[in-house]
């Protein structure tokens, strides 16, 4: 029997592990989810034919992607969308649908051959975006591991996203209401800066958007002091 090895941080990649055990009997699938334990000398145990890596924020060694086959999945049409926050960076261009693709980690930053790419909707919060994304995620490991895909190169000019930091959850600067309910989604989810606004003492943060048939926005804010 192969082993298969996911490596990701969110606990709704449990559920991911429960599903591909069921579709998936002839292999043995595992699980990291803490950084300490993603070492080579924990993963030369397992002894994985590939690892999969649906969400994972911490930089992936060299010792380890030059020794084993990995895979991670990035929201964007490579090579359009290299780079961080490609979710957020997405919204904030006005798409509404993007690829999520399927590509080998190389030393570059998502620079990798691509194995499969599947359409991926961007309505609804950023954590409901996830969670669509990972359903996908389920299909294309499926896809590589039965079909025995192999990656071809990136073709097209590369279009580079920076990564997003703290401040830029900030819509003091706001002037339109889609681009504040946008704005208020796309960082909707655990572990992401939710959007936000300061005023005096106080942070109000913004979380739960929705447009109502008038135009106005209907939010839940938190607020703290400073």
């Amino acid at each position: 029997m192969e082993n298969v090895l996911i490596v990701s941080e969110k606990i709704w990649n449990e559920k991911l592990l429960a599903r591909l055990r069921s579709a998936m009997p002839q292999c043995s699938f595992y699980l990291i989810s803490r950084k300490e334990d993603f070492t080579i000398e924990r993963i030369d145990l397992i002894s994985p034919i590939k690892i999969f890596i649906p969400h994972w924020s911490y930089i992936i060694p060299p010792s380890i992607f030059e020794e084993y086959e990995c895979i991670v999945f990035h929201m964007t049409d490579l090579p359009y969308g290299r780079g961080g926050s490609p979710l957020q960076n997405l919204i904030v261009r006005g798409l509404t649908s993007t690829k999520l693709s399927a590509l080998r980690v190389e030393a570059g930053l998502d620079t990798g051959p691509v194995y499969l790419k599947t359409d991926l909707s961007l309505l609804g919060t950023a954590e409901e975006i996830f969670i669509r994304a990972n359903s996908l995620v389920e299909g294309m490991i499926v896809d590589i591991l039965q079909n025995n895909l192999q990656p071809m190169p990136q073709v097209g000019k590369p279009v580079v996203f920076k990564r997003r930091n703290p401040k830029q959850s900030d819509m003091s600067e706001l002037e339109k209401l889609e681009d504040v309910f946008n704005h208020i989604r796309m960082l909707d989810a655990e572990g992401y800066p939710n959007a936000y606004i300061e005023k005096g003492e106080f942070k109000y943060e913004f979380t739960r958007a929705s447009i109502k048939a008038d135009g106005s926005i209907i939010a839940d804010v938190r607020i703290i002091k400073k």
